[in-house]
């Protein structure tokens, strides 16, 4: 272990945060913490990724060892963004140890391990808090508000694509590695669970590690979505296209303007028969401001007020019976798979 100071830094935060993994999404979260004014800590096992930390951030105390890290009574809250598997035991250790816990998605592997991570937080009065980045994207909250405004009308239908060419894992497939985001975003957004779920995939580069999965997903009243997501396709695409009975919007997250678009449905009932015209579309403004840092200054937010986040623990175990039931569905060939406590479940008000 090394010893420093807290870095200097214009924002200034009261919570001390440590950063348990220091990997490629590791770096963004540093670096965010870090400009807030709240990075005290890092921990990596990896040599030369802790010293890299080190050296791009001093001030910071240096770990190798997670229980050392724990055992600083100087941190006030963990960061972790392990690989998915070591998510449970570190969140699980942290709480223990009376610190509050942002943790990366999947929150865990399994709804029971999210429950008792829940369960953990709450008997201990901590702050637990998954890392579901587009709910907290500008985009996101803007076309919540457009649903409340009932500027959409009702919700018809969803389709989100996830895409892009590489960040192949070992550990988990790409329905467990991309589709967390699109999963929490349209839950939010249709404010309850799926009933049914059905999902397709195909594993290619390694055995049982799926590439592409297709998942479908049908709620109460007969709304449905499908998220498509892959690490195999030739270039990178975000897209979130919400079908409102009045209007329609589209999210792309991989342009750089005019990331969200109203369009008009331009179909009318004419002499017995549809008419369909062209669609016009509306950019609409979105606040500029990072996504991440967003979320980060909410768990900061959450930390110092003892307020329950965005996406807390009861959040990201929602999202894990999704995935939990996508992932039996792909593992039997697209059959369809109830949603375990779906008809008890109306999550959010919009």
């Amino acid at each position: 272990m090394t010893n420093g100071t807290r870095s200097s830094s214009v924002n200034k935060s009261n919570v001390r945060v440590c950063v348990a993994g220091c990997g490629y999404w590791g770096q963004n979260l540093l670096r965010n913490f870090n400009e807030l004014g709240a990075l005290s800590a890092v921990c990596e096992q990896d040599a030369d990724r802790l010293k890299g930390a080190g050296e791009r951030y001093p001030a910071a105390r240096a770990y190798s060892s997670f229980r050392e890290a724990l055992a600083d009574s100087a941190i006030d809250a963990m960061v972790i963004a392990s690989p998915a598997e070591m998510h449970f035991d570190m969140a699980m250790a942290a709480l223990d140890a009376g610190k509050d816990v942002f943790v990366e998605k999947p929150m865990a592997l399994e709804p029971e391990q999210g429950l008792a991570m829940s369960e953990a937080a709450e008997r201990r009065g901590r702050i637990l808090m998954v890392g579901h980045l587009l709910q907290y994207h500008p985009a996101i909250l803007k076309i919540r508000e457009l649903l409340a405004d009932g500027v959409l009308g009702r919700i018809e239908y969803i389709y989100s694509n996830r895409l892009s060419n590489g960040k192949i894992r070992k550990e988990e497939n790409a329905l467990w590695s991309f589709a967390p985001h699109d999963i929490s975003a349209i839950l939010a957004l249709t404010g309850a669970l799926p009933v049914q779920v059905s999902c397709t995939g195909g594993a290619y580069l390694q055995p049982n590690i799926a590439d592409v999965t297709v998942s479908h997903l049908l709620f109460d009243r007969g709304t449905r979505a499908h998220i498509f997501v892959s690490w195999l396709h030739p270039y990178k695409e975000q897209r979130l296209v919400v079908i409102g009975s009045k209007q329609m919007v589209v999210f792309e997250d991989s342009k750089k303007e005019d990331k969200l678009v109203l369009f008009n449905k331009a179909i009318e009932f004419k002499n017995g028969i549809f008419e369909s015209g062209k669609p016009s579309g509306t950019p609409v403004p979105l606040d500029a401001a990072e996504p991440l840092r967003l979320e980060c200054q909410h768990f900061l937010d959450c930390v110092e007020t003892r307020t329950p986040p965005r996406t807390d623990g009861a959040e990201g175990t929602r999202v894990l019976k999704v995935l939990q039931a996508c992932q039996r569905s792909l593992q039997m060939n697209g059959e369809p798979v109830q949603v375990h406590g779906a008809a008890h479940h109306k999550i959010l008000a919009l």
